[in-house]
């Protein structure tokens, strides 16, 4: 939703990519559908960011895709943090444990595979920042099962939010995505547990902080 004239320019004046996220950002586009999933060097950058700000030890990620957001949100982890990131995707597995090697971060991000349905349940952990980029029908329940394993001050970020800019219109009835998103929008603005904002950033961030 960025002007890409904008993009371009922020870019640049931007700190770079390093160098383990240009390769993996490369070949995603080369290799893998749907490359716009991947959040890329503005997205994630602020995720970088984020991260180093709140210094997480226990980060968790819904949706991994191939590995990008992961590796930039890690780099904000404590010495000995641990980052948790879940995907239902077994065919990108090769990718993700393989740049997953590449930053030297093998010992701080666990990769689980299968149902984060079924997965979070099982963390008996606290999380400091969470990151839902996942199937957008599961956001809702997402966000109530991971609110009360978040700490005080605790940030959650949810991607896609403003879904190429279909939540403002009245969507179809078969619109689930959209439909899904707007429900998903109006029960944190309406959440008492959290203060939020949405950022109109690329595809639209929910960022929201634990009160």
């Amino acid at each position: 939703m960025i002007n890409p004239d904008y993009e371009e320019y922020a870019s640049k004046y931007s700190s770079e990519e390093t160098e383990i996220l240009k390769q993996l950002n490369r070949e995603t586009h080369l290799k893998i559908m749907q490359p716009r999933m991947l959040s890329g060097h503005l997205q994630g950058k602020l995720l970088e960011l984020l991260s180093c700000m709140i210094k997480p030890e226990r980060i968790l990620e819904i949706g991994t895709y191939t590995g990008y957001s992961a590796i930039a949100l890690a780099q904000g982890l404590t010495e000995n943090g641990i980052l948790h990131t879940i995907d239902i995707n077994e065919e990108l597995e090769y990718i993700v444990r393989d740049y997953i090697q590449k930053s030297g971060l093998e010992n701080n991000i666990k990769f689980h595979i299968g149902d984060a349905l079924q997965i979070i349940p099982q963390f008996d952990e606290i999380f400091d920042l969470v990151f839902i980029d996942a199937d957008k029908d599961n956001y809702i329940n997402y966000f109530n099962m991971i609110i009360e394993k978040v700490r005080k001050g605790g940030i959650i970020i949810a991607d896609n939010v403003l879904w190429s800019g279909k939540v403002l219109n009245e969507a179809t009835k078969n619109d689930f995505d959209t439909i899904n998103l707007q429900r998903f929008n109006k029960l944190i603005k309406e959440d008492n547990r959290v203060e939020n904002l949405l950022l109109p950033f690329r595809d639209g961030l929910m960022i929201m902080m634990k009160k």
